[in-house]
């Protein structure tokens, strides 16, 4: 069914796949970002998501002048993507990345629960592991990373998307409604392909990403999924692809570079060791952009 979806951060790096992927499902789409998204049919409203007013008035907004037709005041909306933020460490000073992040991703769920959305979708991230962003060589306990996994970032960024874990389940079981926290990859776009070659030619310069990643376009399926499923209540899901970037098989590569990090379970031939088993259970993705159908193997 299509929905009216507000969407924060559009116009950012995973953003503006996403939301062109969910505009082709034919969900109709309000863009709230500090910079506008030049994509046909979507406006953009500019807002601070860490400025609760604004949020509360962004979520109650028309989406664009054909709706002040209606004579009745904007329509409802069926569901909030919260994908704003700043995306990584080293952009602001730290403690400004977690204000902004925890107090953003706060204000969206607090306005979203109290206008009456559903259906709240928030951007974690693979960052939540703790080795991405890390001081030093760090270790993960074990593979695969699956959501069950004890996090344990340090940084900043990484703690920011922990804390909003545990926000939105404390809205979720105070309010009943379904908020889904994406753990994002490492975010491919389409001419990111290039880079691929000089990933498995340095197989350790992808251990931040647990050699694993997320095309943006899959990506937006994922969003979509969620937006399709309800009734779960809070939940936590790893959104990267099927398979790692690396040339061997999955359990040959982690014994040869990863010897003393035990396996919880067997993995599959080619999984990703930042696994997606979940969301392929629960939500049904299936991986349409597999890396290996635009590098050159060999």
């Amino acid at each position: 069914m299509n929905k009216r979806i507000v969407f924060t951060g559009g116009t950012g790096k995973a953003g503006r796949h996403v939301v062109p992927y969910l505009v082709d499902k034919g969900h109709e789409v309000l863009n709230v970002d500090l910079v506008p998204l030049d994509h046909p049919g979507v406006n953009t409203l500019i807002a601070d998501i860490a400025d609760s007013g604004q949020v509360f008035n962004a979520l109650s907004s028309h989406f664009g002048f054909e709706g002040f037709e209606s004579g009745k005041g904007p329509a409802a909306i069926d569901a909030v993507v919260n994908f704003a933020a700043v995306p990584r460490v080293l952009i602001r000073p730290d403690n400004e990345t977690f204000r902004i992040n925890t107090v953003g991703t706060y204000n969206v769920i607090e306005a979203a629960v109290k206008l009456g959305i559903k259906k709240i979708i928030i951007a974690s991230s693979e960052t939540t592991y703790g080795v991405c962003f890390a001081e030093g060589d760090k270790d993960y306990h074990s593979f695969p990373l699956e959501e069950d996994y004890d996090i344990d970032p340090m940084d900043s960024y990484g703690l920011s998307k922990v804390v909003n874990e545990k926000t939105a389940r404390a809205f979720a079981m105070r309010s009943g409604v379904d908020i889904y926290a994406l753990r994002i990859g490492n975010v491919i776009e389409p001419h990111e392909y290039d880079k691929f070659p000089a990933f498995l030619a340095d197989p350790m310069s992808r251990k931040r990403n647990a050699w694993s990643y997320i095309d943006a376009r899959d990506l937006g399926q994922i969003v979509d999924l969620c937006l399709g499923k309800d009734g779960l209540g809070f939940q936590v899901f790893n959104a990267v692809n099927d398979t790692i970037t690396a040339d061997l098989p999955t359990a040959e590569f982690l014994a040869k570079y990863c010897p003393d990090i035990p396996l919880t379970r067997e993995l599959g031939p080619r999984e990703a060791p930042l696994s997606n088993r979940k969301i392929r259970e629960v939500l049904g993705f299936e991986d349409v952009h597999d890396w290996r159908k635009y590098v050159k193997q060999g």
